[in-house]
């Protein structure tokens, strides 16, 4: 098993203000699968996503990536953690508007002895053409396409993505989606996707749903839809 969450558990505040959102989470991901978290507002998913990466600190349980235990790692170690092992997509893109699209990838480029080829990377994400361009001059789709870009040029082992699709309109979503599939197939990232949109469970290898800090159901899918083929997006 590539990931590992066990009995994972987290809360924020203290005394009577003091909140559990995650309950003793327990999944798993083989290397190489796509899976969607799914869940309502304040179930708990983007919580998980954020333990997951580092970003947030556990109060009990287990977090293996690829064998290695992350939960108590200093924050010298854990950043090299995120930084070898993670990229991230978030809905909100937060480039560097005084950056090109090419400026912006190669600021996690220098972050790592193995990128991708940048040009190769442009290329697969449809971005060549808009290499020079600055986000204020490129669409909400293709501002998505340059942070996935970025955050695949370290060429990560998991890529974590929070409602990556959130910001798009359906089109746009599509084309997204398409993307991921696409990157998946190309590359074999493992990815975890944090979704409200419940057509995109149809396309990827595992479903995990969360309710109340708790796994609700958690399945493999075994007939697949392509991306391209989604609908109610």
């Amino acid at each position: 098993m590539y990931l590992q969450v066990t009995d994972l558990k987290k809360s924020y505040g203290a005394g009577e203000s003091r909140v559990s959102v995650l309950n003793g989470i327990t999944m798993g991901v083989e290397r190489g699968q796509m899976c969607v978290i799914q869940g309502s507002s304040g179930s708990g998913k983007s919580t998980l996503l954020n333990c997951i990466g580092g970003l947030d600190e556990i109060d009990a349980g287990s977090v293996v990536v690829d064998g290695k235990e992350i939960s108590g790692l200093k924050s010298g170690a854990l950043a090299d953690y995120r930084r070898e092992n993670l990229g991230f997509v978030f809905q909100f893109y937060n480039l560097v508007p005084d950056l090109t699209v090419r400026e912006n990838i190669q600021v996690c480029e220098y972050l790592t002895g193995q990128p991708l080829d940048l040009n190769e990377l442009l290329e697969t994400l449809g971005l060549f053409e808009q290499r020079d361009k600055f986000p204020s001059q490129l669409s909400g789709g293709q501002q998505q396409r340059c942070a996935i870009a970025r955050a695949l040029i370290k060429n990560p082992r998991l890529l974590l993505c929070d409602e990556p699709t959130g910001a798009l309109d359906s089109k746009t979503s599509r084309e997204i989606l398409i993307l991921l599939e696409k990157i998946n197939e190309k590359y074999g990232t493992t990815m975890l996707i944090v979704t409200h949109n419940n057509s995109i469970k149809n396309m990827v290898h595992k479903v995990v749903v969360v309710k109340d800090g708790l796994i609700k159901s958690d399945y493999e899918n075994r007939r697949r839809t392509p991306a391209a083929e989604l609908e109610d997006l």
